[in-house]
C-alpha cells in the first residue's frame, strides 16, 4: 500500500468530525473519496495533507507515519494538494506562480533552471500557457482550476489530493475536469485521491470510492457497487440520485 489510514479520528472539543475511519491506497489507484456536507470528506482530506493534526489514528505513506506532520513536511514527502477555492499569487503571472510551488514544494533544492521546466510541464500538462506574460487576472473559475492542480504537479508529487475540483465548473468544464485527472494518473504515474460532493462524474473517472456519511465511512467498493448501496442512495436522496453513468436532480 501506498498510504494505509488506520482509525482515523478528528474531534472539536466535544464534537467528532471524523470516527475511526480506515481505508488503504494503491500505488497508481485513483480513490474517491464522496459524502454529503459535513460528512468529514475534508477533515480526513486535511489530516492527510498536515492541515489538521489527527485525535486518534494512524496515517503512514510509503511506510512512513506522517500524521500530524506539518504541511509542508507532508508536501517534500511527496503529497501535493490542491484547494478547494484557489487562492493564487495574484500578483505573480501564471508562471511565477507554478515556479513558486516548485521551488518551495520540494525537499532539495532544486536549480532555478528545472523549476522553470517543471512548472512549463505542469501547465501544459493541465492546457494552461507556459508564455511568461499571462496574467492570472485572465483565468476564469475553469482556469484557476487548472492553476491549483498546475502548482501541485509542479511540487512533483506520487501522491495527489485533488479537493473538489468540480465546484463552481458548468458540465463541459467537469467532464474536462475528470479527464485531466485521468490523464495525470496515465502520463504522469500519480496516484490520486479525489474528495467531491458531485458523484456523478467522478464514479466514471475512479477505481474505487470510499463514502463518508456523519465522519464514519458508510461504504467503500468499485463504484457500480458504491452507487447501488442503498444507504449511498439515502444519503444522496433530496440531492442527488445517482444511476451509475448518469447524473440527474432527485
Amino acid at each position: 500500500m501506498m498510504l494505509t489510514v488506520t482509525d482515523l479520528t478528528r474531534r472539536f472539543g466535544g464534537f467528532t468530525a471524523v470516527s475511526r475511519v480506515s481505508f488503504g491506497l494503491e500505488q497508481g489507484e485513483i480513490l474517491g473519496l464522496i459524502g454529503p456536507n459535513g460528512s468529514g470528506k475534508s477533515t480526513t482530506f486535511n489530516m492527510i495533507a498536515g492541515m489538521l493534526r489527527p485525535s486518534e489514528g494512524s496515517i503512514r505513506f510509503e511506510g512512513e507515519e506522517i500524521g500530524g506532520l506539518k504541511p509542508v513536511e507532508v508536501c517534500h514527502r511527496g503529497i501535493g494538494r490542491t484547494f478547494q477555492i484557489p487562492r493564487p499569487f495574484r500578483k505573480l503571472t501564471i508562471l511565477e506562480n507554478v515556479v513558486t510551488a516548485a521551488y518551495f514544494g520540494q525537499r532539495e533544492d532544486v536549480p532555478r533552471a528545472r523549476t522553470h521546466a517543471q512548472a512549463e510541464e505542469a501547465l501544459a500538462l493541465v492546457g494552461l500557457p507556459t508564455d511568461p506574460r499571462a496574467e492570472v487576472a485572465s483565468l476564469g473559475a475553469a482556469g484557476l482550476k487548472k492553476l491549483e492542480l498546475a502548482r501541485a504537479l509542479a511540487t512533483q508529487p506520487r501522491l495527489l489530493l485533488a479537493d473538489e475540483s468540480l465546484g463552481g465548473l458548468d458540465e463541459s468544464e467537469m467532464d474536462q475536469a475528470a479527464d485531466m485527472l485521468g490523464r495525470i494518473r496515465r502520463d504522469k504515474g500519480i496516484t490520486i485521491i479525489w474528495v467531491e460532493h458531485i458523484m456523478g462524474v467522478l464514479m466514471r473517472v475512479v477505481d474505487r470510492v470510499i463514502v463518508l456519511d456523519h465522519g464514519e465511512k458508510i461504504s467503500e467498493g468499485l463504484p457500480r457497487e458504491v452507487a447501488a448501496d442503498p444507504r449511498v442512495i439515502e444519503i444522496y436522496l433530496g440531492t442527488e440520485r445517482i444511476a451509475f453513468g448518469e447524473e440527474s436532480a432527485a
